[in-house]
């Protein structure tokens, strides 16, 4: 059996991030939640470490002029980028500009004719995993961002995905349908999920300022997507061998 350098460098450094964990438990401190791999070790080349980061997509889920979205997916990212687990980046779907669906083929065929799907697909295949920014508008998630899922289908199988909800009733029951969403498209949805509430997280209903406490929620969430995301990796790439 051969072993690629890259997978046996993985192997290594999460022994090594095992036994460190260990350690820290027998000197009185608390442990780190283990994920599949710790991305943090340094390599001599810096393309093998960027193929071997996980890659989190955090997804701005409204276009609406003046949306809070922007707001709350800045902040997931400030909190994101204190971590050291995963490569995130910040995925406006207003920059893509998608018309509503119009490709005449459906997604699951995989057949893209236009350069705004080819543009989007060829983002959304880049990462592993996503969190989905999310405003709860009529028990439900914003038009732009179901429009925006539709466009695609296999860019988006065996990856996880979390979710930041906010509205009136913290956008939790626009973040149970896009649950049902996630699992036509073959993404594993993680449990934890932060609830931002309009009444107390947005002063005067407008200027977003989170909890304090909010931030553990947070941390959780992402806990679970790079877990998931790194496990759910390891399938496309057997799927991608048998092929």
């Amino acid at each position: 059996m051969i072993i690629s350098r890259i997978h046996f460098g993985n192997f290594l450094n999460s022994l090594r991030f095992a036994v460190r964990n260990l350690q820290g438990c027998k000197q009185g401190n608390a442990a780190r939640p283990v994920t599949w791999f710790p991305y943090t070790f340094q390599t001599n080349n810096d393309r093998e470490r960027a193929e071997i980061m996980i890659r989190i997509g955090v997804i701005v889920g409204s276009t609406r002029p003046g949306r809070k979205a922007l707001d709350v997916a800045k902040w997931v990212m400030e909190i994101a980028m204190l971590r050291n687990d995963a490569a995130y980046e910040l995925v406006d779907i207003q920059d893509f500009n998608l018309p509503l669906l119009d490709e005449p083929v459906p997604p699951s065929m995989g057949q893209y004719s236009k350069p705004h799907t080819k543009a989007w697909a060829a983002k959304i295949a880049s990462y592993d995993g996503f969190v989905f920014v999310t405003p709860e508008y009529n028990h439900g998630i914003s038009g732009a961002l179901k429009n925006a899922i539709d466009f695609l289908f296999a860019e988006w199988n065996d990856k996880a995905a979390g979710f930041v909800g906010y509205g009136s009733a913290g956008g939790a029951r626009a973040v149970e349908s896009l649950r049902l969403v996630m699992g036509e498209i073959k993404i594993a949805d993680v449990r934890a999920q932060v609830m931002l509430s309009l009444f107390s997280d947005f002063e005067n209903y407008t200027t977003f300022k989170p909890g304090q406490h909010h931030e553990k929620s947070v941390t959780t969430m992402l806990d679970e997507v790079v877990s998931w995301s790194g496990a759910l990796r390891v399938v496309r790439e057997r799927k991608q061998a048998g092929a």
